[in-house]
C-alpha cells in the first residue's frame, strides 16, 4: 500500500480569487534606517478586499516584507511565499496600470 504524500499548503489558501493588480517601485521609510528605501510594491486585489505588500531590500542579502490593506499584521513568513506566488512572470500581460486622482 502506497502512503499519501501529504499536499502543500498553497500560500494563497484563505485568499479568494487574489489577482496582482500593478507592481511599481515605490518609496519607504522604516525603523530600521533613517534613509528613505525603494521598495517594490505589488498591489493585490481579492473578493475579500485589496491589500498591497511591500518587498523593501536592505542590502543585497536582506530584505523585508510588509503589509497593507487586508495583508496588514500578517508575518514575514507568510507575505514573503504570497508576494512571490502572485509576482507577475516575464511572459504574462503588463499588469494594469495604476489610475490617480
Amino acid at each position: 500500500m502506497q502512503k499519501e504524500q501529504a499536499k502543500e499548503p498553497s500560500p494563497l489558501d484563505g485568499l479568494t480569487n487574489p489577482r496582482a493588480i500593478a507592481l511599481e517601485r515605490f518609496p519607504i521609510c522604516t525603523r530600521e534606517s533613517s534613509a528613505t528605501l525603494s521598495a517594490w510594491r505589488l498591489a493585490i486585489s481579492t473578493d475579500d478586499g485589496d491589500g498591497a505588500i511591500y518587498l523593501v531590500e536592505i542590502s543585497p542579502d536582506r530584505s523585508l516584507f510588509r503589509g497593507e490593506g487586508i495583508f496588514l499584521g500578517w508575518p514575514q513568513q507568510r507575505l514573503e511565499p504570497v508576494y512571490r506566488e502572485l509576482l507577475p512572470t516575464d511572459d504574462e500581460p503588463p499588469l494594469e496600470p495604476q489610475q490617480l486622482g
